[in-house]
């Protein structure tokens, strides 16, 4: 058994708690949350910051590690996918495998907990089946073109089977990369199969010119490639906007990164029965389009917020409290302790693991996490986390 006390004690479904003590086995298990005036044996061990629960990042990429630094930054999403397209075939499967081993460890040491994963080949499974970190894995399906739906969703479903003794579900990439057709499929899936999605959401305006105009920079991208798109016709809407009917109501929903969501498309989302959740990766954004997403504008709205990290080829680290303080720079009026929730209870909520992660509740085994050098109860630039359980 071992107690921690600290400046503060985020239970995250409580109030911070000055001067509180977190009272663990020698499992991780929570066998009680007090203040100051209770009395454990041995005494606690006195720590200066802020103990919460482990994180939850419920956006990332692990087998694009091996791409740390190779993309130029600022590019724009366009050319961030052509560059991505370019590169990622090109490593040695065993420098790719060492470098997500290297991933996992780290966010392990970031205080990570639990992670939401995006794979496009069978790379990470033998490094998740021995990770100290639970996985959930959205195998992903990529197709703009309608003819194929039906033989890429097949292939979908036997890439997913490889994953069968893990967490795992299939999901759409983003709105201009998945045909009707294909949303579909996916949508009839979901009828009947435990199935959370994870769909990449207006990274940048011109996702948002195509749907309206099928114009900008992503007719160059399906040109590119080589792609004849004369039957995606101009939705007259945002992209958002145009895939939502296509969406199950079934199944939890995350919507990642959201630059460029405004609150018409939040509103117009609210009159559809769909689940759901949004994830912020700020530093992704500012690596990819030199721009946040409006993070302001969803604060209740009554819609799940989370955070992610996205991959090594567009983030310098996978630090989900790295993250907290980007948003917390830009946005100084979303508290920290609204950012632990974000990065915690909510994360496990969406992955469906609440019930062991996420607070620092009796019973659970939620990791430990010790935020150092903050300000009172808010972050600085010279927070640091370290893993206590």
């Amino acid at each position: 058994m071992k107690s921690f006390t600290a400046d503060y004690v985020f239970p995250v479904y409580a109030d911070p708690i000055k001067n509180g003590i977190v009272t663990v086995d020698e499992g991780g298990k929570i066998l009680s949350v007090s203040d100051l005036t209770s009395s454990t044996d041995p005494p606690p061990e006195k720590l200066s910051g802020i103990i919460c629960p482990g994180f939850v990042n419920t956006h990332c990429h692990l087998e694009l590690s091996h791409m740390l630094g190779k993309v130029p930054t600022k590019t724009g999403l366009v050319d961030f996918i052509k560059e991505i397209t370019k590169q990622r075939g090109t490593t040695d499967d065993g420098l790719i495998a060492a470098a997500a081993e290297k991933a996992d460890n780290d966010m392990f040491e970031n205080g990570i907990v639990a992670v939401g994963d995006i794979s496009n080949n069978n790379s990470t499974i033998a490094i998740k089946a021995k990770s100290k970190l639970h996985y959930h894995t959205f195998v992903e399906i990529f197709g703009f073109l309608p003819n194929r739906a039906e033989e890429l969703f097949e292939n979908a479903l036997n890439l997913m089977a490889e994953f069968k003794k893990q967490s795992v579900s299939i999901t759409p990439h983003a709105p201009y990369s998945v045909s009707k057709e294909l949303f579909r499929l996916i949508k009839k899936y979901c009828e009947t199969h435990n199935n959370p999605l994870s769909i990449h959401n207006q990274e940048c305006d011109d996702e948002n010119k195509f749907f309206r105009y099928k114009l900008g920079k992503f007719t160059e991208l399906y040109e590119y490639f080589g792609m004849d798109i004369t039957h995606f016709k101009p939705q007259a809407r945002n992209s958002m906007q145009s895939i939502v009917p296509l969406l199950t109501s079934k199944q939890q929903i995350l919507m990642v990164h959201n630059t460029c969501t405004n609150l018409k498309d939040i509103y117009f989302l609210k009159r559809f029965d769909r689940k759901i959740n949004w994830c912020f990766c700020p530093n992704a954004n500012l690596y990819i389009e030199h721009k946040l997403p409006k993070i302001n504008l969803f604060v209740d709205q009554g819609f799940n917020i989370t955070l992610g990290t996205d991959s090594l080829a567009s983030n310098q680290s996978l630090s989900i409290l790295s993250e907290m303080q980007t948003i917390q720079n830009k946005y100084p009026a979303i508290s920290t302790a609204k950012l632990v929730e974000w990065a915690t209870i909510n994360g496990a909520e969406f992955l469906g693991i609440d019930h062991q992660k996420g607070t620092l509740e009796t019973g659970k085994t939620p990791g430990l996490n010790l935020i150092t050098n903050v300000n009172g109860l808010n972050l600085t630039p010279e927070s640091k986390v370290k893993r206590l359980i």
